[in-house]
């Protein structure tokens, strides 16, 4: 009873409030007042009463998303929680304890920004930390149209003949009044294979950093990822790792960089530009410490490709270092070539794939992470040894970790791209070693597995000589037109299939096997042969070819032949001056025809004396420790 005279109280009040505000109503609606100011109409009390309860409701609701603003938007308010976000990761607060304890000693933190977390670890959070002030972060979901595949799309139209490409936008997060000492970020990691390419663990690092990016001055800010999964590698550097216990990761990152990274776009859904000079490099005359970079391991044949390298970066005119990272099979006389064309040449440790088959084409592939080793410089543009550079690609220093261009799906190609050497990245690269799983069995696939983050370069730097199936003629041509454009118009051209100097340089065998034709193209075949024509003849030696090769270039000519490839190719009569020198004791290698093809005979092992080794002015060698 007292209740339902509370309630008529409260609606003759509010009914005295509407007389006052409605004394110039008009006419027709005199009647629907005078009886509505009989408060004993039921219908109309059942009305109030429901628009009090629910008024109740929303004030009690907007209350603890005040006091709650957390790992979740204004959606939450009706439970509407998005299950992307959502980490199950076991927090252990005795490890975040101990890891916060590695903090210097004059840091004191006054402010603690907590970002994905829920209520009963927010209140945990008081027990840990009860000095310091909390804010819960306030970030709003990733639409859910928002997927990997749009952030990283397999083509973009880099020349904008069609469309102007452009990233979807994530939502950052609403920088806090108080300065933030602290920013406190639970991450998910679901255990399905690809757990590092998911949109929202993308997010709540990027909304972090740019938050933590967004602090005035030097006020330094540390960031700690909960996760059981590593965070952004080359967005979070593990030499910014203050401490790690399990599931906490502590950083303190540099600001400055941090701020120049977060400027990229959010994925390879546009094209990344370069960064900018600092007043440190416009003003310093030390030396930069940046290098080209390529690995030759258990390959001597590529020995000559990796000279036509270094020969087409000093005709693009490149002044930069040339390092190549090659193991004990590369023999004194390949090496002295290798100096003599202008690297700096450094012995390693080979690096086996542990799930490769023996003596397979990828066994010893992973020895490309050494390249993290070579820590006496800030900046490496790696290069595969079998494409030329027609163009100064110098500008990629000032690329970030990892700038390349795009493969296909999701992935980028590493046969030319930008790395910020590392000791602690390399330990990263190897202790998932037996974990992770390559999508092609090689370097390239473990690669984008650890590095998903990675940003779009022009795909004219390192542009693949091959024809796509589906490409029509108009598509051919103007390939063709690139392949052989002077001045050219490539930045780098890489060769697919049989190399240039493994072939007949009177045209591009790849014409001669069916299966290869795609990588055939005489225009690109000659460009190679003109980089080859102007290095010294003492280096051009390293390029003939031995009697195995003259046999097998023979033998699918005449393969070409039989089967009358409509090329036409095989007609062409070789003139090749390199058939008619020989460099090992097989010199008769039309008679090996006869019995080319039988049982593994081409297989056994043949010997190839080395010619003595070039006198030159050897650059200083190293060697990288093994592991």
């Amino acid at each position: 009873m007292e209740a339902r005279r509370s309630i008529e109280d409260a609606c003759k009040r509010r009914l005295q409030k509407i007389k006052v505000k409605e004394v110039g109503v008009k006419p027709l609606q005199l009647p629907f007042q005078e009886k509505s100011t009989n408060c004993k109409f039921h219908p109309l009390k059942l009305v109030l009463f429901l628009i009090v309860i629910g008024t109740f409701f929303l004030i009690l609701s907007s209350n603890s998303v005040c006091q709650n603003k957390n790992a979740s938007d204004s959606r939450w308010i009706w439970g509407a929680s998005d299950p992307r976000y959502i980490s199950d990761v076991d927090i252990s607060w005795e490890e975040i304890s101990q890891v916060l304890e590695q903090l210097p000693e004059k840091k004191v933190v006054e402010n603690i920004g907590l970002l994905n977390f829920d209520e009963d670890e927010i209140i945990e959070w008081r027990q840990v930390v009860p000095s310091a002030n909390q804010t819960v972060l306030h970030l709003d979901y990733a639409e859910k149209n928002i997927t990997w595949e749009t952030l990283y799309p397999e083509w973009i139209d880099e020349e904008q003949e069609n469309e102007v490409p452009s990233c979807p936008s994530l939502p950052k997060l609403e920088v806090p009044r108080t300065r933030i000492d602290l920013i406190a970020v639970k991450l998910p990691c679901r255990n399905e294979g690809n757990w590092s390419r998911d949109v929202a663990r993308l997010h709540l690092q990027l909304a972090a950093g740019g938050l933590a990016s967004s602090v005035k001055g030097k006020h330094p800010v540390h960031l700690l990822f909960i996760t059981k999964c590593f965070p952004i590698p080359n967005l979070y550097r593990c030499n910014e790792l203050v401490a790690r216990k399990g599931n906490a990761w502590l950083y303190k990152p540099d600001l400055s960089v941090l701020r120049e990274k977060l400027q990229l776009p959010v994925g390879s859904c546009e094209l990344a530009l370069p960064f900018g000079k600092t007043a440190e490099e416009e003003h310093s005359g030390s030396k930069r410490r940046e290098a080209y970079a390529t690995i030759l391991h258990s390959a001597h044949v590529y020995v000559c490709g990796a000279i036509a390298a270094a020969q087409s970066i000093r005709m693009a005119g490149s002044r930069r270092d040339l390092v190549i990272l090659v193991d004990d099979s590369i023999g004194e006389y390949h090496r002295s070539g290798l100096e003599a064309a202008g690297w700096q040449v450094r012995t390693i440790q080979r690096i086996r794939n542990p799930k490769a088959e023996k003596d397979a084409y990828n066994e010893w592939n992973y020895s490309k992470f050494r390249l993290w080793q070579l820590t006496d410089y800030d900046k490496i543009i790696f290069i595969d040894a079998d494409l030329l550079i027609l163009r100064n690609i110098d500008i990629l220093f000032r690329m970030p970790q990892i700038s390349a261009t795009g493969n296909n799906g999701t992935l980028f190609n590493s046969g030319v791209m930008v790395i910020e050497p590392s000791n602690c990245t390399f330990q990263l690269l190897m202790d998932h070693i037996n974990e992770i799983e390559s999508y092609n069995g090689g370097d390239q696939g473990y690669l984008n597995e650890i590095f998903t983050w990675w940003h779009r370069i022009p795909k004219h730097m390192n542009f693949l000589k091959n024809f796509w199936i589906g490409d029509d003629e108009v598509v051919k041509a103007k390939k063709t037109h690139l392949f052989g454009a002077e001045p050219p118009i490539l930045y780098v051209l890489h060769y697919l299939g049989y190399k240039p100097w493994l072939c007949f340089r009177d045209y591009d065998c790849n014409w001669n096997v069916d299966i290869l034709q795609e990588f055939a193209s005489d225009v690109a075949h000659h460009k190679w042969w003109k980089v080859h024509d102007a290095m010294p003849e003492q280096l051009q030696d390293f390029c003939l070819l031995r009697s195995k090769q003259k046999a097998q270039l023979e033998w699918d000519r005449r393969e070409a032949e039989k089967a009358k490839y409509v090329d036409g190719h095989w007609k062409i009569k070789i003139k090749d001056r390199r058939l008619k020198r020989c460099t090992d004791r097989l010199c008769n290698w039309k008679g090996m025809l006869k019995h080319w093809g039988q049982k593994n005979w081409t297989d056994d092992p043949f010997f190839h004396p080395s010619p003595p080794t070039l006198k030159t002015n050897k650059t200083k060698t190293a060697s990288l420790s093994g592991i």
